[in-house]
């Protein structure tokens, strides 16, 4: 997958829009669309934060692009008649290079979710339409677009290095979930410290079919802004797949081969998928060479996950990935992170280690998925005093409820 490249011309750049009202182009032949978002998101319009404008085709969005030039976002159905919403992403640069998209698809559609991917969207919602995940998609591509902005609007002063990693930083973290669903049987919390030259760890939170989940941590090879968009491009692929249904073995399958096939900067990403049910407490897992996850029990003692082996994804086509899965006991935490825990170094030139993770919840058992998460950062900051953090640090944690 690729992403396409910024404009050169840095007068093409409109201003950056950082407070609002953004503007947003809407695009569906469903006559009862309009008004549902008009009075689902009228909270929004009300506080200056959305403007929208409709179209019913891709031939009417277009017109209405070439006349609106302010407009910030196109939210766009697939099927239309005139002009689908595919063939509308491919004519959006030509009119405006300087926008992001939004496709909507119907649910598990992931022949078009990817092509849509490849012309240029930067995510997805599915139908029926969850007003509440529209909205975080909006909010989240914004913040990006407002990044990306900033980013153009400073280029011309970007004289050293770690100015343009700063950047990169900022994109990165801007399309990682911030928000985490609520529910009486388990919570969960993800947070990730990027170092100061910026790497490619990455999370993220999927909602499934049945009230199941998606949790994901991974870790791209090398750093700096190729390892940065790399990332964004692994994290893409694996939420548009997740949506699809699949297993976490056969996912990590199909996302490799899709990695591997536009891979010319031949970097990997390791990746630990799982996808939970509430209800049984079951998880099901594939591991494509990452740290184990840590699981912690009520009394503060913890176990890793047994390896069940499998490759990091983009290094070869074909490869596959097994499938297993454990059963989180009600108070029971799953602990997901990346190398940058463990390989934080001290003064001395010692390594955090396996063992000091585990030593964290002996004598403080974790209470929440947030608090699990802040112990190791507490821990590994205190560990490292004035050490400079060399890679990402990133923890994903999910917590059973007590009966």
């Amino acid at each position: 997958m690729t992403f396409p490249a910024p404009p050169p011309q840095p007068e093409m750049v409109r201003g950056p829009n950082t407070t609002g009202p953004y503007k947003i182009l809407v695009v569906d032949d469903e006559p009862d669309l309009q008004p549902l978002i008009l009075q689902r998101m009228r909270r929004p319009i009300r506080n200056g934060q959305y403007r929208f404008v409709f179209a019913q085709n891709g031939i009417e969005a277009l017109r209405t692009l070439a006349s609106e030039p302010d407009i910030d976002l196109v939210v766009s159905d697939i099927n239309m008649p005139q002009m689908d919403g595919l063939t509308l992403l491919e004519q959006i640069p030509s009119v405006n290079p300087n926008i992001r998209s939004i496709i909507i698809s119907a649910y598990g559609d992931m022949q078009n979710i990817r092509t849509a991917m490849n012309r240029g969207a930067f995510d997805f919602v599915t139908k029926p339409l969850d007003f509440k995940d529209l909205r975080h998609t909006i909010d989240r591509t914004l913040r990006n677009l407002v990044e990306w902005r900033e980013a153009l609007a400073s280029r011309d002063q970007l004289v050293m290095l770690q100015n343009e990693l700063d950047l990169a930083s900022k994109i990165q973290l801007s399309i990682l979930p911030t928000e985490f669903p609520t529910h009486e049987l388990y919570q969960v919390h993800a947070h990730m410290e990027p170092a100061r030259n910026v790497g490619g760890d990455f999370y993220d939170v999927i909602m499934l079919e049945r009230d199941h989940i998606g949790v994901a941590v991974a870790d791209v090879s090398d750093k700096g802004v190729p390892a940065s968009l790399f990332m964004m491009s692994s994290r893409t692929l694996l939420k548009g797949t997740a949506i699809g249904g699949y297993g976490p073995g056969q996912l990590l399958a199909d996302v490799n081969d899709l990695l591997y096939a536009d891979n010319e900067t031949t970097m990997f990403v390791t990746i630990f998928y799982a996808v939970y049910s509430p209800v049984t407490g079951e998880m099901n897992y594939a591991n494509g060479g990452h740290n184990p996850p840590l699981i912690i029990h009520s009394d503060g003692s913890s176990d890793f996950l047994p390896q069940i082996g499998g490759v990091a994804l983009g290094i070869a086509d074909g490869l596959t990935y097994r499938q297993s899965s454990i059963f989180l006991q009600p108070g029971d935490t799953a602990l997901l992170y990346t190398d940058g825990v463990t390989e934080a170094m001290n003064a001395d030139s010692e390594e955090f280690g396996t063992d000091r993770l585990q030593a964290i919840f002996r004598e403080r058992p974790p209470r929440s998925a947030q608090e699990t998460n802040d112990l190791v950062f507490e821990a590994v900051h205190a560990f490292a005093g004035d050490v400079a953090q060399s890679d990402d640090i990133t923890c994903l944690a999910i917590s059973r409820a007590q009966k």
